[in-house]
């Protein structure tokens, strides 16, 4: 009876990203589309700003074409601002050393990598740490297939995992996509 349509792209206009999804009835027969402009809009201190279309589809129950039925299809779209995400910084081989190794102060590596949907899931929890503890907690990524030897040499065999090294000594170590209170939960050992 009902299908679920989403799709992403990214306005052209903004540059934000959007995410589409559709839930539309049918009864059988054709369909038509037939657009109309958003009913609400709402926006969020954090960026986020959806909107809620109303398309109408008009239905022909049977070739006969003895009723035609108009059904509403709704759609929400999700706009997410550029302030919405912090840009976590990279971390490779040649600069392993002078920003984990060597810095003052915990720091927290997510090994990561672009393919993997959890740890794009992360990213976004891990640049809201890294505004939360700014000047007590660095805050890095490093992408297993650029880096795949500093990968090695820690024994990650599973991503995302999440790594506190103080001192030049890695100290924990999260592995999975996890809620942002557990890896609070975590820095607050070392801070």
């Amino acid at each position: 009876m009902a299908s679920v349509i989403s799709s992403s792209s990214t306005n052209i206009q903004s540059g934000r990203p959007i995410i589409i999804a559709r839930q539309q009835s049918s009864l059988g027969g054709s369909s038509k589309f037939n657009p109309r402009p958003f009913l609400l809009s709402s926006s969020f201190s954090s960026g986020l700003k959806i909107r809620h279309h109303k398309n109408f589809i008009s239905v022909n129950n049977n070739n006969n074409n003895q009723f035609s039925r108009k059904l509403a299809s709704n759609n929400i779209v999700c706009e997410a601002s550029s302030d919405t995400t912090v840009d976590v910084p990279s971390v490779t081989s040649e600069t392993w050393d002078s920003l984990v190794l060597k810095a003052d102060g915990p720091v927290m590596v997510e090994f990561w990598a672009p393919w993997c949907g959890p740890c794009r899931m992360l990213l976004p929890i891990i640049g809201e740490l890294s505004k939360q503890y700014v000047g007590r907690l660095k805050c890095y990524k490093l992408n297993t297939d650029d880096s795949p030897a500093i990968a090695t040499q820690y024994g990650i065999r599973s991503i995302p995992t999440i790594m506190i090294f103080l001192n030049g000594e890695k100290k924990d170590a999260i592995i999975g996509a996890v809620p942002k209170t557990t890896l609070t939960a975590c820095i607050e050992k070392f801070i």
